[in-house]
């Protein structure tokens, strides 16, 4: 398993956003409903959701294979190219994808096409402003529970109307809103008192942000 499932070590800060995405995510009503999990890594998500058939999607097999020993359905594929049929998803997570890949266009019509009409998209991203860059890459790669060492390229973050305009361009009427960690919690994360740290909602969205949408339909 490696590092994907220490919530408390090299990856401590995708545990902490797993969960607060998590929230986002509808129960599901049948244990047939498709949860599609794009960019799923160890599938850390598999921990905060379910009831559903978790699909997971990543580029990297070694990932995949720890996200399958924890009952993720694996899938090696790229998200601007899904090997998935149209419409078979009733949810769709992107967490800390978009601002990796460098076809965004592709990559959000592959999202909105396996959606279902009246499904539901979470996502989590960077925005492309210098309070992100400086926060995340310059100060905050450098951080305990941080992200590793040269993970991002900030010419790829993404700006919340850009990303909102592609998906309204599928008929998915998205919404943001900022998250940040909470202060108290990082502290005590920092002085070994506390193995995770919550994710809280903000008015800013200008370092991380998350968005839930609807697809239009039913």
């Amino acid at each position: 398993m490696g590092e994907w499932w220490k919530p408390d070590g090299e990856f401590a800060a995708l545990h902490w956003l797993a969960r607060a995405r998590a929230e986002l995510v509808p129960p599901s009503s049948s244990p047939q409903d498709v949860l599609v999990d794009v960019g799923c890594g160890g599938g850390i998500l598999a921990g905060f959701v379910r009831g559903y058939l978790h699909v997971g999607v990543d580029i990297t097999q070694s990932a995949l294979v720890v996200a399958g020993a924890r009952g993720v359905v694996p899938v090696r594929a790229d998200a601007a190219a899904l090997p998935l049929a149209a419409g078979v998803a009733h949810v769709v997570v992107a967490g800390e994808v978009f601002e990796h890949v460098a076809d965004l266009e592709g990559s959000v019509a592959e999202v909105s096409r396996v959606l279902r009409p009246g499904g539901v998209v979470v996502l989590d991203t960077i925005n492309a402003t210098r309070r992100a860059r400086f926060g995340l890459v310059t100060v905050g790669e450098w951080l305990p529970g941080g992200p590793p060492p040269r993970i991002h390229d900030p010419d790829l973050f993404v700006a919340p109307a850009r990303l909102m305009a592609l998906f309204a361009g599928h008929g998915v009427d998205l919404r943001v809103g900022g998250l940040r960690p909470s202060a108290i919690d990082y502290l005590r994360f920092v002085l070994g008192r506390r193995r995770t740290v919550r994710m809280l909602p903000t008015r800013s969205v200008a370092g991380v942000y998350r968005g839930v949408g609807r697809k239009q339909g039913l």
